[in-house]
């Protein structure tokens, strides 16, 4: 880890919610597991940590978000430039709009992460590196969807999308980043069948005894 900030670029928040929830059946960035839609609960939890916080949908959805009362004026839409390739899609418009800045990728299928997680993402954050990331403890493969991504991964990307290589994950795999290990196993589950959802609400019900 590198812990002087004056060599760190700035660093935005981008909440993943493009893809199509097949699995699901319904959306899964509209679950209210904490209260709150999904989108806008992760929103408001990275605000505190970033400069600036966006929505990374796709085109539909942010006609839909943007007629919809709910979406409050801090509330940043960034629709996909690369629509149909995943959330490496999401990221790229990112950093397509802002090259310079670092920034912290979050997927709405993560229904644990909270803010002491996030804390400790950024505090272990390697500005130097192309990628700060956890090591998922049930495959020990890096989590590209919740990950710090600096802007020296932003030519890397856009050379694996031109060579349809869509996989965040190898990107990670594939190039020099910081890794760092959770402190709770389950931080990193994600959710996508309905079966799932039932096993988490479980684990939230319980998160002030044991999470």
């Amino acid at each position: 880890m590198v812990s002087n900030d004056t060599i760190s670029p700035k660093l935005n928040g981008l909440v993943l919610i493009g893809g199509r929830s097949q699995r699901m059946g319904s959306p899964k960035e509209k679950i209210q597991w904490h209260g709150k839609e999904q989108r806008y609960y992760l929103l408001d939890l990275l605000q505190p940590y970033c400069e600036t916080v966006y929505i990374s949908c796709r085109v539909e959805q942010a006609r839909e978000m943007a007629d919809s009362l709910e979406l409050e004026q801090s509330y940043k839409l960034l629709p996909d430039n690369y629509p149909n390739i995943g959330p490496i899609g999401g990221i790229l418009t990112a950093l397509d709009l802002l090259p310079e800045q670092a920034w912290l990728v979050l997927a709405c299928d993560l229904p644990l992460i909270d803010s002491a997680a996030i804390a400790y993402l950024i505090q272990h954050r390697d500005p130097l590196k192309i990628a700060t990331a956890f090591t998922n403890p049930q495959d020990m493969l890096p989590e590209p969807l919740f990950a710090i991504w600096e802007p020296s991964s932003y030519p890397i990307l856009k050379q694996q999308i031109a060579q349809n290589r869509l996989s965040p994950r190898q990107v990670l795999i594939q190039q020099q980043v910081a890794l760092i290990d959770s402190a709770d196993a389950r931080m990193l589950i994600n959710v996508n069948t309905v079966a799932e959802v039932s096993r988490v609400k479980a684990i939230i019900a319980d998160k002030p005894q044991g999470l």
